[in-house]
């Protein structure tokens, strides 16, 4: 069995930061993840500045972008004109991040459950008849904060309408990091009756309660081989305060590695890279491997 992690530290672990990280770090830091042998690196975002200001720099950061070969550099666009300014710099995949639940789509988007798809079918049409690829994340598949678990079937709902715009792959995000591998199993079973089967699914756990990896676990064993991950643990999301750090891309490493599954990754590489990153935000890694290994390097 093979895993593709699908690497989201430069753009949603590095968003959460309360200072902006220099360009020049986030490059090296991008081409690091890349030599530990990282294949999906979700280099930044197209957001306004205003609502992100740490990513505010993406332009900058992909015109002088190191690439490595056979490595994506998918981008987050969050409308037309975020779609624009990818395309404007060559980007070949882009990522859209719809919301499970009525609240936080009017909190992060400012639009209702519904009108969300009205912003994202013009923006995948396009980038389709680009020839760039298009993922989709819904955001709250668990619970919300705002307003308490949410259904499997809404989650469905939401996920098939993302996939039938023509989006490849749907990662669903505990965006609070709430739920507990019977979630994940009722979660995955809702969306097999409902005709999506795992191979069009990724999952995206944030480790709140402790649950990432005992839930990405879960995930695997259902059928689905793409997990995203953060390197160090880094991350969260700035419209939820209860989020906090992804699952750490090391921990999920040394995990599969332990279940004899490839992903291609260097975890020593990947932990000194986390490490340096560390030292250039002025803090530890929040990863338990990170941690572990550090005091045998």
């Amino acid at each position: 069995m093979r895993v593709t992690i699908y690497e989201v530290g430069p753009r949603d672990g590095l968003q959460n930061e309360a200072v902006t990280v220099p360009v020049e770090v986030k490059r090296e830091f991008i081409g690091r993840l890349a030599e530990a042998g990282l294949s999906v690196i979700e280099a930044t975002s197209f957001v306004h500045p205003k609502w992100i200001p740490q990513l505010a720099d993406a332009s900058e950061l992909l015109e002088d972008l190191p690439k490595a070969p056979g490595v994506r550099y998918p981008v987050l666009v969050p409308n037309e004109r975020g779609l624009e300014r990818a395309l404007e710099h060559g980007v070949s995949e882009i990522a859209v991040f719809g919301s499970a639940t009525e609240t936080f789509a009017q909190r992060n988007l400012n639009r209702t459950l519904e009108s969300q798809f009205e912003m994202f079918a013009p923006v995948v049409e396009r980038a389709l008849a680009a020839g760039v690829r298009v993922r989709a994340y819904v955001s709250m598949c668990f619970a919300d904060p705002w307003e308490g678990p949410v259904a499997p079937a809404q989650v469905v709902a939401v996920g098939r309408r993302l996939l039938d715009l023509g989006c490849y792959e749907l990662s669903l995000g505990d965006t609070i990091g709430v739920g507990t591998p019977r979630h994940v199993e009722a979660l995955l079973d809702a969306f097999g009756d409902g005709g999506v089967g795992p191979e069009r699914l990724a999952v995206h756990f944030h480790d709140t309660y402790g649950q990432a990896l005992a839930n990405t676990l879960t995930a695997l064993r259902r059928g689905v081989t793409v997990v995203d991950a953060s390197a160090g643990g880094i991350g969260g999301c700035p419209y939820a305060g209860s989020a906090t750090g992804n699952l750490a891309t090391e921990d999920l490493v040394w995990m599969l590695d332990g279940l004899g599954v490839e992903t291609g990754v260097d975890l020593r590489s990947l932990v000194a890279t986390s490490l340096w990153l560390a030292d250039r935000l002025g803090r530890p890694s929040p990863s338990r491997v990170v941690q572990a290994l550090a005091k045998e390097m």
